[in-house]
């Protein structure tokens, strides 16, 4: 089967964990990565064998021999960097959360069907065997009607407040980062938005929110129960429950692993890992779209993407939270 051939724009941390899932792909190539620092570039490409290493986003846009590009800068750069590479015909992978708004979400994805170009966004969670396994007993109605959901996903950063994390101007605080983690979760379970939102943060000296809860009621009186952090651990766990039992989910955003208990019988757990670093599934998706001749994941439709956008909308306008990119 012929490689499919990838460019990497912006060489961070989690773009180190896609490269690796891309060497587990045989039929993937990392043909080029950009950063703004060459030299950047080049040492993420002397790590993973990468031909060509740019210094700019678009001299990768405009590279002739990349089929798709995984967009992985900070999160106000994502539909700057999308964009470029869309217009240059490319097939897009973009890093979540998508991008800073939901105005700006909408803008990528009218685009990309315009062009009739591939895009999607990069949960990659959602393409794990373990969370697979979960949408097959939900829609196989195992532990019946779902009534409420629990998730969270907290870590304890105690760096530079100029740190991305924490930097208003680099799209900082726990929504875009972590949170739309456990609120994309709970899309994906309840196959909907929430009518009704209620949510707090604390908001930090630096201007972000370095915690949050929220509280989504659903028609029917379904619930969920959100948190997100970057400045206090957390257990990372997801419940579903349902009137016939319940599916637990231990570090639910890298799951290896579920426990399912139906009414009158113990716990059952399953061990369901995931190969290389589990980047690799999201890869494969959009890979196989693009086989296909797909122009979005029916997985993570575009259409879910800016929904979800959307409500984190609603959420920050709660707290009064606006980024300077978007004054």
């Amino acid at each position: 089967m012929e490689k499919i051939r990838w460019g990497i724009m912006g060489p961070g941390t989690i773009a180190h964990s896609f490269a690796k899932g891309l060497l587990a792909l045989p039929d993937a190539q990392i043909a080029a990565v950009a950063s703004r620092s060459h030299s950047r570039a080049a040492d993420f490409a002397g790590q993973y064998g990468i031909g060509r290493a740019y210094g700019s986003y678009e001299e990768l846009a405009r590279d002739p021999d990349v089929d798709i590009v995984y967009v992985a800068t900070p999160h106000p750069m994502h539909k700057g960097c999308a964009f470029l590479c869309l217009q240059a015909g490319k097939a897009v992978l973009c890093e979540k959360s998508f991008t800073v708004n939901a105005t700006d979400a909408a803008g990528l994805i009218a685009y990309a069907r315009q062009s009739g170009l591939f895009l999607m966004e990069a949960m990659w969670t959602r393409f794990l065997p373990a969370v697979e396994k979960v949408r097959q007993w939900l829609a196989e109605g195992i532990i019946g009607e779902v009534r409420q959901v629990k998730a969270d996903f907290g870590f304890l950063f105690d760096g530079h407040p100029a740190h991305r994390l924490l930097n208003p101007e680099l799209g900082g605080g726990a929504l875009l980062d972590v949170g739309i983690y456990p609120v994309s979760f709970a899309s994906m379970i309840f196959g909907t938005q929430p009518s009704s939102i209620t949510s707090l943060a604390d908001i930090g000296l630096t201007g972000v929110d370095e915690q949050f809860a929220a509280l989504f009621g659903y028609e029917g009186g379904k619930l969920a129960m959100l948190s997100g952090a970057v400045r206090t651990d957390t257990p990372q766990d997801a419940w579903i429950l349902g009137t016939k039992g319940s599916v637990f989910i231990p570090d639910f955003w890298h799951a290896k692993a579920l426990v399912l208990t139906l009414q009158g019988r113990a716990p059952e757990k399953y061990e369901l890992p995931f190969e290389a670093t589990g980047y690799n599934y999201e890869a494969a998706e959009a890979m196989r779209c693009l086989r296909e001749g797909r122009t979005e994941s029916a997985v993570m439709p575009l259409d879910e993407t800016l929904t979800i956008m959307k409500t984190m909308d609603v959420i920050r306008k709660q707290w009064g939270l606006r980024y300077p990119c978007e004054d």
